[in-house]
């Protein structure tokens, strides 16, 4: 593993210790040139994802974009960064189960949508408003009021 200071491409394993429920090894390591610090974490990636765009556009998939998304909806809730983590790997697994290897931008977006209006309502509304471009306070009443209509609607099933 190089070095993030030195660039240094020898590094030696200091520490390993399984991390999100066992579907990541965290390791702390030492440079052996400059003698820095630094961890890094593996993960087990079942296949590599092209996300495709709006535009047509293919670019790959990356998981600490996705995870930067859903951290700033949710910045400021009262959910843990573990609990963060794993809605983030469980979307990852879910769009690497699905067999393929191409993924919409929409689809992902969705995806996640899905899972924050479970999780965190404010996180949802935060992730909605970017992801669907909202532009006016009508587009977030809208939201809101899709949302009472759901509620009512679940509350009458139980």
């Amino acid at each position: 593993m190089r070095c993030p200071f030195c660039g240094n491409p020898d590094s030696q394993v200091k520490d390993s210790r399984p991390n999100e429920e066992g579907s990541a090894i965290r390791r702390r390591r030492a440079c052996l040139s400059c003698g820095q610090r630094f961890t890094t974490v593996e993960r087990v990636q079942l296949r590599d994802l092209v996300v495709v765009k709006a535009n047509g556009r293919r670019a790959p998939f990356e998981r600490e974009k996705l995870a930067r998304s859903i951290r700033i909806a949710l910045r400021k809730r009262p959910l843990p960064e573990t609990r963060i983590e794993q809605i983030v790997s469980g979307l990852v697994r879910q769009l690497e189960a699905s067999g393929e290897t191409e993924v919409p931008s929409s689809r992902i977006g969705k995806l996640a949508m899905e899972v924050l209006k479970e999780v965190d309502t404010v996180g949802y509304v935060r992730f909605a408003s970017v992801y669907r471009d909202f532009t006016e306070a009508k587009d977030f009443s809208e939201i809101l009021t899709s949302m009472d209509v759901s509620d009512a609607d679940n509350q009458e099933k139980d």
